[in-house]
This record gives structure tokens, sequence and C-alpha cells, in this order.
């Protein structure tokens, strides 16, 4: 295959999910290529040790077992879980404001963990290093500049001058898609006048695979685990939404201010939080596109829908996508249907649009419930927690449901 050239499949973007979609569907037979702007010798380097907070990376992702399971068949899942990676027997849930708690175990599923915290580029890392010994045809390093439909499908032009084309063109390129904005998928999104403040914290007490998270009016604070090379259990990333105004406030602080802030916030379940990574902040918007296809074209992952980060299954859903399109293409490929099949693109569509937009409903109504502060609220929502904490088979059927145990 040229460089430039045509393709059965493109895949534009090269980050977690993308680049899991085009390795999975280069081993179903097709010839894909990949088109990602970073260049590829960044994205295999090896992660250096972590001695410190500052030498994790802020970004990480909860993933789901469902999640694992789709990793396990791309064959990287042991390359990921070789380097730094958190596996999770407890989760522990509760509203600031009063008094309801939930606390999910993996004991009473009758697994291993709920799930495993691995740091973005870990997973990227693996990925590409898997890449480069497939078929897919990889052009790092490039610039989208446009794209064209044509009788045969998509051409897709990069600022180099090359321009490749396929039967079908996938967007895996963001939140802020591109691709999406050029053929002209429309969104429906709002902005939550909330950002969200990542960085890594060690604290004085163990985080005991346990992944925390404490509800307030003014948005969630989690603090997932993180397992150094050392075997060390006192490091956490923190993913802390807060609206705006005050967002702006805690990221103006000095680290032993804004580490009191943290203790406070968390109710010193994990002790004093005695360092503080360099902080970054990012501004929180739901977006949903309308429609995740056209003839020859689909989006998956964050260039179809966003999430608030309050359940982390941001990258579970870009991967529940990427699951439900390969299988659709299997299909194809076994009825001797062109990937770009209409009929074959409004399946996947319909597998995933419910299911993502269901799960950004939830998320949504979350954030209402424990954004309001009249007391009657205040008590169903404790009442409810704690209720739900006393039914094992309801709460454990829930939490199934989120790990894709039932998937």
């Amino acid at each position: 295959m040229s460089e430039s050239g045509s393709f059965d499949i493109l895949v534009a973007g090269g980050g977690m999910i993308g680049s899991a979609l085009a390795l999975g569907l280069s081993r179903q037979g097709w010839q894909v290529g990949l088109v990602e702007g970073a260049d590829h010798d960044s994205l295999v380097r090896a992660p250096d040790v972590a001695a410190s907070v500052d030498d994790f990376e802020p970004r990480v992702s909860a993933l789901s077992l469902a999640s694992q399971r789709l990793l396990e068949q791309l064959d990287v899942w042991p390359d990921i879980i070789a380097g730094r990676h958190c596996p999770y027997q407890t989760m522990t849930v509760w509203d600031g404001d009063g008094t309801g708690r939930i606390r999910f175990e993996a004991a009473e599923l009758q697994t291993r963990a709920l799930g495993t915290i691995v740091e973005n580029r870990r997973i990227v890392q693996a990925l590409f290093s898997a890449l480069t010994e497939s078929t897919v045809t990889l052009f790092d390093g490039a610039r989208m500049v446009g794209c064209q439909r044509h009788p045969e499908g998509f051409r897709l032009d990069l600022a180099d001058g090359r321009s490749l084309s396929a039967g079908l063109l996938v967007g895996c390129d963001g939140a802020h898609s591109p691709l999406r904005q050029w053929v002209g998928l429309p969104t429906r999104e709002w902005d939550y006048d909330q950002q969200a403040i990542v960085c890594t914290v060690r604290t004085s007490q163990s985080h005991r695979y346990t992944a925390w998270q404490r509800f307030s009016q003014t948005g969630p604070l989690a603090f997932l685990p993180l397992l150094p090379e050392t075997g060390e259990e006192h490091f956490c990333s923190i993913v802390w939404s807060q609206d705006t105004t005050e967002a702006q406030r805690l990221m103006a602080l000095d680290d032993r201010a804004f580490a009191c802030e943290l203790e406070r916030a968390i109710e010193r379940e994990l002790g004093a939080v005695e360092a503080v990574s360099r902080r970054f902040a990012f501004p929180l918007r739901q977006r949903h596109a309308k429609d995740y296809i056209l003839p020859g074209f689909a989006l998956v992952g964050d260039a179809a829908h966003t999430i608030h980060p309050l359940a982390g299954q941001g990258a579970n859903l870009g991967y529940g996508d990427v699951r439900a399109l390969m299988s659709e293409l299997t299909r194809a490929r076994q009825a001797g249907l062109d990937p770009a099949h209409q009929l074959v693109l409004s399946r996947y569509q319909r597998r995933r649009k419910g299911e993502n937009l269901a799960m950004m409903a939830a998320m949504e109504g979350f954030k209402q419930l424990f954004a309001r502060d009249e007391l009657p609220v205040r008590w169903l929502r404790n009442t409810g927690l704690r209720w739900l904490d006393g039914l094992g088979l309801v709460k454990n059927r829930i939490a199934a449901e989120a790990m894709g145990l039932h998937g």
C-alpha cells in the first residue's frame, strides 16, 4: 500500500479509541489507514518510572471490565498492565451535604476488581506498539485540512499535500471533531459552566484500592487510586468538577492551600494530602451528535458524544462504540457487504445511540440531583443512597451493568 492511496476504511484520530478501532478492523482483514496528528515516536516511548506526583500523567481512565475484554481481544491488555495500573476492588460514593453513602465491592460481584485505573498515555502506547506490527498504514504527524465526498466514499486531504481515500471514513478525532464539522453533522450541546480540575496527589494514608467519590452542590470530587512501580499505595488521580468561579479560585491557590481544600472536600478519608502535582483545568460541556452516520461516514467516541466526567464513563462509552462498529463490520465482511453499506452503519447507530443517550441522561440526572439544596431533595437522595446500599441484589445489578458484566 502506498502512503497516498485508497483504503477500505480510514480512521481519523489515533487516540485511545481510534487506535483500538484501527487495530481491530485490521485484524478482521480490512485495509485500514490511520491518520494521527501526533508524532509516532512520542506515542510509543516508554513512560518513566513514577517516583513522585509529577511523574504520573494527569489524565487517567477507569476502564470497565467490558473495556478490558475488548483490549484483551486486541492482544494489548498484557502490555498495558505490564506498566503502571491499579485495579480497584471498592467504590465508595457519598453525599457531602448529608449522610447517604453507598459502597460497591468486587467480592460481592464475584470478580477480582470493579475496574482498572490506567494513565491514558499507557493505553495509547500499548495500542501503537501493536499497530507497528499490524497491517494498518499509519500516517502520524499528519494534519487534516479537509475532506470531500466522492462516489466511492470520502477523500481526506492532509496539510502536506497528500490525499487519502476510503469507502468508509470514521471520525475519532475528539470532542471538537473537525471531521464532524466538515461533513455537516449537527450536535446538541450545552455548557455546564463548570471546570474539571485534574492532578495527581500523594496522601498520608493508603487509598486501599478504592475509588472515592464525594458529591457536593458545586460538583463531584473523585480520588482514583494509582499504583507506581514501587507498589506504594499513597498516590491518587483526582478529578474535581466545580462551578467555573470556584474552579478558578481553586486553581489560583498555591499547592499547600489547594491541598488543604482537597483534604476538607474529601473529608480526610485518606488523611493529609502531602503533595500535589501541576494542576490542569478543563471546561465541561455535554455534546451529542444528532446522527452518528452519513453515507460512507461514521463518528465514534468523543467525536459523537462527550459526557460529564462524574462517573468516569467517557472512555468506556467510546470502547462500546468500537465494539459495536467492529461487530457490524464483521457481519458485513461475512455477508460480502461493503463496509460503508447503509445497513451496516444504520445498525451501528441504532446499537449505540440509545445506550449513549441513556448514560448521558443518567449522568445529567445525578448532577442535577446533587446540585439541589432543598431539604426534601437532600432527604430523598440521602435516604435513597442508604436504602440502595442495603439492597444487595439491586445494587450489585447496577454495578454489573456499569462494568459491562452483562454486556
